[in-house]
């Protein structure tokens, strides 16, 4: 019997996941929680096998929970259920300890092989998060200074260089070498290129 503890701060999404299950001979619902903090105390004293965690809720976060669950030490293993997929959230979550992250939009069928290959101890993610997880892991880490940084932030709000220059109290020049070291370490030729770049590759807000 897989023991299932469901962690989201929306009722209705609760209710729904426990319908779902509840009719699968091989799984149980032990418990609900509705924050982080709940599902570390739920979990400390039910034991689940699984936790299916939603990421983003008050009172802490599912990534931060996934790690105090993680450290527990008790052989649950957490999967997140979310409608979340950036890069920074997928990584938070692996990084936290997470055995597989998982889209609400997933079908019932894809949910249950889901939870029943985490079970047996196997990771799981939805494809497009596995790709972009893929895609992270495997592109060349560009390092940008913390001016190069707030250089490019500032030509994506659509300053010229002598705008910039000016908010910045330096001249024009040197935030075109700045710009040209940005360019060298993207890869890239031009202001709008290094923007975006800088964007995809999450060193943007």
């Amino acid at each position: 019997m897989i023991t299932i503890l469901i962690v989201d701060d929306h009722p209705v999404v609760r209710s729904g996941l426990r319908g779902m299950l509840d009719g699968e001979p091989d799984i149980a619902v032990v418990g609900e929680a509705a924050s982080g903090a709940e599902a570390v105390a739920y979990a400390g004293s039910l034991r689940p096998q699984l936790v299916l965690m939603d990421l983003r809720m008050p009172g802490g976060d599912g990534a931060a929970a996934t790690a105090a669950l993680v450290a527990l030490d008790q052989g649950t293993r957490v999967v997140v259920l979310t409608t979340h997929e950036t890069d920074t959230d997928i990584l938070r979550a692996v990084e936290a300890g997470a055995a597989g992250y998982l889209l609400k939009d997933s079908s019932r069928p894809e949910l249950l092989s889901a939870i029943r290959a985490a079970a047996r101890g196997e990771t799981v993610l939805a494809p497009s998060v596995a790709g972009r997880l893929w895609h992270h892991r495997h592109r060349p880490q560009v390092s940008l200074s913390p001016r190069e940084i707030e250089v490019l932030g500032l030509v994506a709000q659509g300053l010229s260089n002598a705008d910039i220059g000016a908010r910045l109290h330096v001249s024009e020049a040197t935030i075109k070498t700045h710009l040209l070291r940005a360019f060298t370490k993207l890869d890239v030729s031009d202001r709008t290129a290094a923007v975006t770049t800088a964007m995809r590759l999450g060193l943007l807000p």
